[in-house]
């Protein structure tokens, strides 16, 4: 239901899926499912899902964005380092 909600919300499949852990197909079924109302689990049974699992999901999807904007970041600095560098007297490449 965690899964659902976050790509509802906006986030690709592929992230949330890569996150969570689970398969894209899997996560693209429930995602359907839950579009046509069978939000339900295995046959008429509801899913359970704990609230340690709902906020585990929830610091994994944070714990991913998180890392993409220190990579964005990283790649920033370098190119700015790079740009500097080029203004150095005796800097050749």
């Amino acid at each position: 239901m965690e899964a659902v909600r976050q790509v509802k919300g906006g986030q690709s499949i592929a992230a949330t899926a890569k996150v969570l852990g689970i398969p894209k197909a899997s996560l693209s079924n429930w995602v359907r499912r839950g579009a046509k109302g069978d939000v339900g689990g295995v046959g008429d049974r509801p899913a359970s899902v704990t609230p340690e699992q709902m906020e585990l999901a929830r610091l994994r999807a944070e714990v991913a964005r998180l890392r993409m904007e220190r990579d964005i970041a990283k790649k920033a600095a370098a190119y700015f380092a790079q740009d500097t560098l080029r203004g150095t007297p005796g800097f050749t490449k």
